[in-house]
């Protein structure tokens, strides 16, 4: 197996006797071994390599493994790190103290090499057993902040996101513009075409939004046929400039369905914060009500249109 592809095992132990034993106990196992002198080069080769396992002796002379363990548990290590202490004191108030310290597990010396590697197998699966919940959590997560037929980020996920980027406009003193976006007649794609049409429909819109979208800002769907996209660090010219040219990309697309090419429009609403240093921005709420009056002013006055809320 490739050197980047196993697990890595760290050992710290201020006895070049007991470094030895362990590397020797390591000799035909399959993990990337790194080995420590002290409980400080230990602290360091953990920030740099994340070793999924440690193995450390209780009594070092810069830091001990009770407190090197406390520090691996104190740190936002991800993934879990599985820490096996080494001691010579095997009384059962030590033990105890050492557990309590976070530590998985402990052995006494001297040890047996075969004995070391079954304890670090424990160790790696339930570090992998780890690693692969946080993986499902993770993808848990993602799915619940997207929507499933666009893969844009859904309403939740612009309701986590908007707050804070609206706290940095105020912050640093730079726009915020929320335009809301409604596919126009929408109803009737669906009805005279099917419900799979109108879904192409959609991704497509999706697609023209995501095309025109900085990393500074964010675009998705909040339910339906209605969009909503953020634009930061933009005058009101460019803005209306991105939305026009999103609008016009989206009226130019032609779409097959069966023999007959349709034709799709979309309205657009848009409110805006001017940010300065020391002036309390608006709620989001406040904000989106503001782009969903402007988005029933581009409705009234005929569609496929973009509109500013008033000043």
């Amino acid at each position: 197996m490739p050197a980047k592809d196993r697990l890595k095992v760290l050992v710290a132990d201020d006895s070049a006797v007991y470094r030895k034993l362990v590397e020797q106990a390591f000799t035909d196992a399959n993990y990337l071994l790194l080995v420590a002198r002290s409980g400080q080069e230990a602290i360091d080769l953990i920030s740099e390599h994340f070793p999924a396992i440690v193995i450390t002796d209780w009594v070092m002379p810069d830091l001990t493994g009770i407190e090197l363990c406390q520090r691996i548990r104190a740190g936002s290590q991800n993934p879990y790190t599985y820490v096996i202490i080494l001691t010579s004191v095997s009384e059962k108030e030590n033990v105890v103290k050492g557990l309590a310290a976070g530590a998985d597990d402990y052995l006494t010396k001297p040890f047996h090499p075969e004995e070391l590697l079954a304890r670090v197998e424990v160790g790696r699966r339930l570090v992998e057993l780890h690693r692969q919940v946080g993986a499902k959590n993770r993808l848990l997560e993602e799915l619940a902040l997207t929507d499933s037929l666009t893969c844009l980020p859904n309403r939740r996920a612009i309701d986590e996101w908007a707050p804070r980027q609206l706290s940095g406009a105020a912050r640093h003193g730079f726009p915020f513009w929320v335009v809301m976006a409604d596919l126009d007649n929408f109803k009737s794609v669906n009805d005279s075409s099917g419900h799979d049409a109108g879904d192409k429909v959609l991704k497509r819109f999706a697609e023209i939004l995501k095309t025109n979208s900085r990393r500074s800002n964010i675009c998705g769907r909040i339910g339906g046929e209605e969009f909503l996209f953020i634009l930061t660090h933009a005058d009101k010219e460019n803005v209306a400039s991105v939305v026009e040219r999103v609008r016009r990309q989206f009226e130019e697309q032609d779409f097959f369905f069966g023999n007959r090419v349709v034709k799709v429009t979309a309205s657009f609403g848009i409110s805006g914060f001017q940010g300065e240093q020391g002036l309390l921005p608006p709620d989001f709420s406040s904000l989106l009500s503001q782009a969903d009056l402007a988005l029933y002013t581009a409705k009234h006055r005929g569609r496929n249109r973009v509109e500013f809320a008033p000043e």
